[in-house]
């Protein structure tokens, strides 16, 4: 679920969390980049809770309906069809899922059921909802696509959702771009024949990225003052205040993978703090950055101080 790159974003968050707090304790700051990571799945799991809980309201809706002299049957050819979205009932009827939300206690929707219905709201406002509800039936990639584009136009988008999660967890700002699109490439993959656990993936590839994380951020920590030293040598017409906070610790944690993680080939250590830089800090940042470890690549080349060997992953 989670990249390279997005393990790089984390860590990078948490140094950042580190200077703010003036905490210089790397026991905490571990603690606070597993709590982060491990809060990109927590988001994950709201986002397919919320469709439980639109199933289920609309399920509610209909039994309202059926008990009124005037219901929705006068309006579509069949009221049940969001209810009975076939990916939607895949979603609500996941008792893994269910068990696994229940495990980890997010009881978001219940607590705060107004944004349910904010949302429901919104759905059957939408054009999109009334093309679909006006085909009395669908099959399972049609179904499919309307729930990916009900999440790309309206639920995602939707402002007091965003806030709401803003407020929630300081790190899901960044999280959220990340996750919507993993939840959409996702949704893309499903087929109606794969068992519950698709919906529950893993949040890293393997053990290794988290031990890769920890190693990152513990490293660029344990080094910062050799790590300064290297940037200054190459910067002597910036301040060490002129540059941005975030380029600097960009440029500290790059020049800590070319160092010392040998594994990571340079180009691909350079290309992910470039992109990194271009989303995350100024825009003349990357241009910056990329003038830096360039001329400190050809540096420790010749002094055959990259000690390169096998392959790095992204």
């Amino acid at each position: 679920m989670l990249t390279r790159r997005h393990i790089r974003v984390k860590v990078m968050q948490s140094i950042y969390a580190l200077i703010q707090s003036k905490d210089d304790s790397l026991q905490k700051q571990e603690k606070f980049l597993k709590v982060s990571i491990e809060n990109t799945y927590t988001l994950y799991l709201l986002w397919l809770g919320l469709f439980v809980e639109l199933q289920k309201r609309a399920a509610d809706q209909i039994s309202l309906s059926a008990n009124k002299y005037i219901s929705e049957k006068n309006v579509y050819p069949n009221p049940k069809k969001f209810m009975q979205n076939k990916l939607l009932l895949q979603i609500a009827d996941n008792k893994m899922l269910e068990e696994e939300i229940a495990h980890r206690k997010l009881d978001n929707w219940y607590l705060n059921e107004e944004y349910v219905k904010l949302i429901y709201k919104a759905i059957l406002d939408s054009e999109v909802y009334q093309e679909y509800m006006s085909i009395p039936s669908s099959d399972y990639a049609s179904d499919k696509e309307f729930i990916m584009t009900l999440f790309k136009t309206i639920i995602a988008p939707n402002e007091k959702i965003y806030d709401y999660f803003e407020d929630d967890k300081l790190t899901w700002v960044d999280d959220i771009p990340i996750v919507n699109t993993f939840v959409l490439k996702h949704l893309k993959k499903t087929k109606e024949s794969h068992s519950e656990s698709f919906f529950l993936p893993s949040l890293l590839k393997d053990d290794e990225d988290m031990q890769f994380a920890l190693q990152l951020l513990s490293r660029t920590l344990l080094k910062n003052a050799e790590l300064e030293k290297e940037i200054e040598g190459k910067t002597p017409n910036w301040d060490k205040d002129r540059i941005a906070e975030v380029d600097s610790i960009l440029l500290r944690m790059a020049i800590c993978e070319l160092l010392h993680f040998p594994s990571i080939p340079e180009r691909v250590t350079i290309n992910e703090y470039l992109e990194i830089a271009k989303e995350y800090s100024t825009p003349k940042s990357s241009i910056f950055i990329n003038g830096i470890l360039d001329k400190l690549t050809k540096e420790y080349k010749t002094a055959g101080k990259l000690n390169k060997m096998g392959r790095g992953l992204l």
